[in-house]
């Protein structure tokens, strides 16, 4: 991680943990380091109460854990992967399913041709495997799910995204996989906005399925490794 400038006192709570947040989530902190306060605080350029108190937050959000040692971030346990991915496909399940149990709701045209538009130019264009990837695969999910008119929903598939993520950020991607990931997205998009949504439906649950067998066969196989047994446990 890098040393964080001085953050300003007007929002100093929130700025730390968001800080904090974003540097446990992108991967900056390794999945085996120690959280300390002390550390923490010097590396922010706070004291050590937001830091304190952005811990006490990130523990509610379940991003990080304790052991008798101290705090450390989250890391999956394989039976964690199949409830979190159980869960991932009920919300964006959920997005497709409440538009077509309603005819008085439709998703947001603007936000989807948007997304439809970063995958058509990762078509043309393939982006390189890595966490920047897995960054814009989960902003289509989300901002997929937000369209369908629930942002509470997005929310909390973010959420389940965050505690995931640990593991996915190590998953070599290969360029096949990519260019299905694209395809598959564009697929989505385009039933969406064609009005087809039974067919978006299925499609979104296949890929989703898709993914949790790479992954979970790819966490299982980390137990096994050295550097990938750091972010998921049995």
């Amino acid at each position: 991680m890098a040393r964080r400038g001085s953050l300003r006192p007007s929002s100093l709570r929130e700025q730390v943990y968001e800080s904090l947040r974003g540097d446990l989530t992108s991967g900056s902190i390794a999945p085996n380091e120690r959280l300390g306060e002390e550390r923490l605080a010097e590396l922010y350029g706070v004291s050590r109460t937001p830091v304190r108190e952005a811990l006490a937050r990130l523990l509610a959000d379940g991003l990080i854990e304790r052991d008798e040692h101290g705090l450390y971030p989250y890391r999956p346990r394989l039976d964690d992967l199949d409830g979190l991915y159980e869960l991932r496909s009920t919300l964006e399940a959920r997005g497709i399913r409440r538009v077509l149990d309603d005819p008085s709701l439709t998703h947001d045209r603007a936000t989807v041709v948007g997304e439809l538009e970063v995958w058509q130019r990762f078509r043309d264009s393939p982006p390189d495997p890595g966490p920047e990837l897995v960054g814009a695969d989960e902003h289509f999910h989300t901002t997929l799910l937000a369209a369908s008119g629930n942002p509470a929903l997005a929310e909390a598939l973010a959420g389940v995204n965050s505690r995931m993520r640990p593991v996915r950020a190590l998953d070599a991607l290969t360029e096949d996989r990519v260019a299905t990931m694209v395809v598959e997205h564009i697929r989505i998009a385009e039933s969406v906005l064609a009005g087809r949504l039974e067919d978006a439906f299925r499609q979104l649950l296949d890929h989703i399925e898709s993914s949790q067998s790479v992954v979970l066969e790819r966490a299982e196989r980390a137990l096994s490794m050295a550097k990938l047994g750091l972010a998921v446990r049995g």
